[in-house]
């Protein structure tokens, strides 16, 4: 994908990302959208980020801070540009997401549902926070005491 030469291309990635999120029709980690984004289209990670800083510049896409993460919502501009654009999408993309939508996101959700944290506090403290998320809500959180970084990536 040339980033600079094909304005088409341009519009058919913002076009399948607000597609993307649309479909998603909730919030959204970036890590989770560039995931799904990914299964439907092979994109640069940092393609990626420019498209989505122009959607955000636009208000098509709006983002907030959820528990130390960038989380990704639709707004209604983006809803209106999407129903203009969305043709800019080829059909056979448009259908495999549409198939294989709900099993990538499920699949997308269980990778990122426990988080660790690893917080240094000097050479030989550590504290780990670990959490079970599920529908951007923590279920369960916990956080203890490792004497070192290896003991803390095994506490959790």
């Amino acid at each position: 994908m040339k980033l600079l030469s094909d304005n088409e291309t341009l519009a058919e990635n913002k076009a399948l990302i607000l597609y993307i999120i649309n479909k998603v029709s909730k919030p959204i980690s970036n890590d989770a959208f560039f995931k799904l984004v990914l299964s439907a289209q092979n994109m640069n990670y940092f393609y990626f980020q420019q498209f989505l800083l122009d959607l955000l510049d636009n208000k098509y896409i709006i983002t907030y801070n959820q528990n130390n993460e960038s989380i990704y919502e639709i707004t209604e501009e983006g809803k209106h540009a999407l129903n203009l654009v969305q043709d800019l999408i080829p059909g056979i993309i448009k259908f495999n997401i549409d198939n294989s939508f709900k099993d990538n996101l499920n699949k997308i959700e269980n990778e990122v549902a426990i988080t660790a944290e690893y917080i240094p506090h000097s050479e030989t403290d550590y504290s780990v926070k670990c959490n079970i998320t599920e529908n951007n809500r923590i279920l369960f959180s916990v956080e203890t005491f490792a004497g070192s970084r290896r003991t803390s990536q095994i506490n959790c």
